[in-house]
């Protein structure tokens, strides 16, 4: 959930930071401020096409591509066939799925292969029925041969580069956003580039280290030896990314073209191999069948990134964070060494089927030296943080007394997808109607549902949880490519809860949150508040299988998930491309976020109307209040100083849009760290001096929920069972009790905060969501219409 908004300057390095693949994440340009001169570009390391480790389609891909084109041309909402104008998307597609940031493939290496761009459909398909059934897939391969070849000659070059530049940055050089960028028309264009995205590289690891801070004072430390310690991890890097991107198998060549072609239809369009089949599945079942273990890549080393609460790993006491996974067996079979595999086939050796044994060689942390062999049984993980959640608000009611309210968080309207039937079923609307039962059963004066950053789900889960508000009736309307209509509606029972209600969006809520949205707001039965709209994701996909269609294969080709259809609001209009506009609209800098929203995603389908649906019947319980409500709100945002902030962070944004570049130039950075350093730490001394407003907040899972009573309370500060009382208030607001001394509150006390100074949380958009909910309630109190039990 984005309850926060992303600081600024993380977010200019996330979309501008040139990256070679899988190398140097999670680099953040800071400052500096050493002079020098400019290094030459060395050519010797790049003077030829370096060799690589060639791909071949396998035995099934040429048919698997075919199969899926046919599926595109015959099922897809939009009927159109793999013609010229399809090919040309779908070349564009590949070459930019491969290259993002246009830096790596030439002008001349797109010429060379431009004879594709207009014939990858008869490629494809061929030149009519009569077609053998088998994709040529040349195309696919000698590109992505390229790519590898490209992407070698930069890292050889980063090579020598960081052994002949001083790396001094005193010039005003700047990294530039490329995504929409030409392509280098040549070689010594490209070494421009990738010298510039080199030197970005050195300096970020230069200043990670050298960046420090005292009193208000930033000056520069830089240990011995640090140069040579950063051209050493740099290298890591690059020889990692090499390695990553030379020991592919053709399965993800197939995977990145196959979908390419997919999204040449429109974004939501995708090819699943098997393996990502089961993550989608995983992902809207909110479990697995495994032994509960997030892992990621560590050099080469399949790492445990954290446990699972409740699974067999955590549970058997026997892994940690940071241990290693070093070789994987299945029951009494020996073990396979997973050092330097791709995770995706680590991953698929460690699930496997419930009640299964798995033997893990694990070399523990930290030392990595020793090995020791567990045993583990494979059950069904359940996901318990993807689930839907509910807390309950206690704060004063400004008349000497308290009052509650409620919020729902809604993070996808999941649904159990499994049709071997072995998954335990799991089901949004069912996880909501407990938490809105103890909600009700704990006198909440009102509800907020959070939809925010809800990508959807299930549409049958949506129609689900709207029928929990409303009285039956229509929900949405559904319309297939011939123009049929179907219109499907909730039952007729009763509204689980009728009381007032407010619906959070953003331009991250898509889908189902916007089919749930939109049928609240058009019945009048929530007031919806947030960002400028929501992403505008308004078509449904079905999943379509290879294997009925290659018999003779043994393998699962995977899946097609295709646009069928588009949705419609119960008042006619189109939720695709447009979204869902809210009631009351509140500043929020995702707004600008330039990848945000469907209309920013390439090829998406347009935006249209149908009638509206008959026989819904308007509650018209928000329309009459919206005037006062909106007067209300724009009052405190005009003067709330947690919108203040964002309206300079919205600022800082549009300036970098208009910029679009990184410097190079320590001065400059370091100007920029530094500014950046002070402007957050007088917000959060500012939030730190606010005095305490009396909220308690209890937080409720669906496990809770069924439980008697309420977990112990937390306060502002994330404080349990009034830890907040044991604390100095000098700490508490931020300062020590002696001029100079550490504060004495250490973290190793239960129940006592570590001596780092707490803001409250900064989510300026729940905040005013909550003062919203509370003016709507006196209004309905007011005048009458305030459901007395709802």
């Amino acid at each position: 959930m984005l309850s926060q908004i992303e600081p600024y300057m993380m977010l200019k390095l996330k979309k501008l930071w040139p990256l070679p693949v899988g190398a140097v994440a999670g680099l953040a340009l800071w400052a500096g401020c050493q002079t020098g001169h400019m290094a030459p570009v060395p050519t010797s390391a790049v003077s030829t096409v370096l060799a690589t480790n060639v791909l071949q389609p396998d035995p099934d891909a040429p048919r698997i591509a075919y199969i899926a084109a046919r599926l595109l041309e015959n099922y897809h909402y939009s009927e159109h066939l793999l013609d010229k104008q399809i090919s040309t998307k779908f070349f564009d597609e590949y070459i930019n799925s491969l290259d993002p940031q246009h830096e790596y493939f030439l002008q001349s290496d797109l010429d060379e292969f431009s004879s594709y761009r207009t014939n990858l459909d008869t490629l494809t398909v061929g030149p009519g029925p009569t077609a053998n059934q088998a994709a040529d897939l040349t195309p696919a391969f000698r590109i992505y041969e390229r790519f590898q070849q490209r992407f070698q000659q930069r890292v050889a070059f980063a090579d020598g580069l960081l052994q002949e530049d001083k790396f001094k940055f005193n010039t005003d050089e700047k990294l530039v956003d490329r995504h929409h960028q030409p392509f280098p028309k040549d070689l010594e264009e490209a070494r421009q580039l990738w010298r510039l995205q080199v030197r970005g590289e050195y300096l970020q690891g230069k200043l990670s280290r050298e960046f420090s801070e005292t009193n208000g004072v930033f000056t520069i430390q830089l240990p011995p030896g640090s140069s040579t310690n950063i051209i050493a991890e740099l290298e890591k890097h690059y020889r990692w990314s090499e390695h990553l991107l030379t020991n592919q198998n053709s399965d993800l060549v197939l995977q990145v073209y196959l979908n390419a072609l997919a999204h040449a239809y429109d974004p939501h369009t995708d090819y699943m191999s098997f393996n990502k089949a089961q993550d989608f599945s995983i992902s809207m079942n909110l479990s697995l069948f495994g032994i509960g273990a997030q892992l990621h890549d560590d050099y080469g080393y399949c790492t445990i990134y954290t446990l699972v609460a409740g699974g067999p790993a955590s549970r058997s006491k026997l892994l940690k964070e940071k241990d290693r996974i070093v070789a994987v067996a299945q029951s009494n079979q020996p073990p396979v060494d997973v050092v330097d595999m791709d995770l995706e086939k680590v991953v698929q050796k460690i699930r496997g089927p419930k009640g299964t044994e798995v033997r893990l060689t694990i070399a523990p942390a930290p030392d990595f030296t020793t090995r020791k062999v567990i045993s583990l049984t494979r059950e069904e993980v359940k996901l318990e943080d993807g689930e839907a959640k509910a807390k309950i608000i206690d704060l004063p009611d400004g008349h000497g007394g308290r009052s509650r309210i409620g919020i729902l968080d809604l993070p996808s309207f999941y649904a159990t997808l499994d049709p071997s039937g072995k998954a335990s079923p799991k089901f949004a609307s069912i996880d909501v109607a407990k938490l809105l039962k103890k909600l009700k059963q704990e006198h909440v004066s009102g509800i907020i549902v959070d939809m925010r950053t809800d990508p959807g789900g299930s549409l049958e889960e949506a129609i689900k949880v709207t029928g929990l508000f409303i009285k039956g009736g229509p929900v949405v309307q559904v319309r297939n490519f011939d123009g049929q209509v179907t219109v499907e509606s909730c039952g007729d029972a009763d509204p689980l809860y009728s009381g007032p209600l407010v619906v959070m969006v953003n331009r991250f809520s898509a889908s189902a949150a916007e089919i749930a949205a939109a049928a609240l707001q058009d019945y009048g039965r929530a007031a919806i508040v947030g960002d400028i709209s929501t992403h505008g994701k308004g078509t449904v996909q079905s999943l379509n299988y290879l294997k009925p269609w290659m018999l003779s294969s043994t393998n699962d080709p995977g899946q097609m998930k295709i646009t069928i259809k588009k949705f419609y609001r119960v008042s006619g209009a189109s939720t695709q491309l447009k979204g869902v506009t809210p009631d009351l609209i509140l500043p929020d800098l995702a707004s600008y976020y330039s990848e945000a929203g469907e209309s920013n995603q390439d090829n998406p389908l347009p935006w249209d109307t149908i009638p509206a649906a008959p026989n819904f019947t308007k509650e018209n319980l928000v329309q009459p209040y919206l005037p006062q409500l909106r007067a209300l709100s724009d009052a405190r945002v005009l003067t709330n100083q947690d919108f203040d902030y964002v309206r300079q962070d919205i600022d800082q944004y549009k300036k970098f849009q208009l910029d679009h570049t990184v410097t190079l130039n320590e001065h400059e950075a370091i100007k920029e760290k530094e500014d950046d350093v002070l402007r957050n730490r007088a917000r959060d001394e500012e939030r730190r001096k606010r005095p305490d407003p009396g909220i308690k907040i209890y937080e409720l899972t669906v496990k809770d929920a069924g439980e008697p009573g309420l977990p112990p309370p937390e306060n502002w500060l994330g404080l349990t069972n009034g830890a907040l009382s044991a604390v100095p208030e000098a700490i508490i607001n931020g300062v020590s009790p002696v001029p100079g001394a550490t504060p004495a509150v250490t973290g190793g006390t239960k129940g006592i905060p570590s001596a780092e100074p707490k803001s409250p949380p900064m989510d300026p958009m729940l905040d005013e969501t909550e003062r919203i909910l509370e003016d709507y309630i006196s209004l309905l109190q007011k005048s009458g219409s305030l459901t007395v039990n709802p």
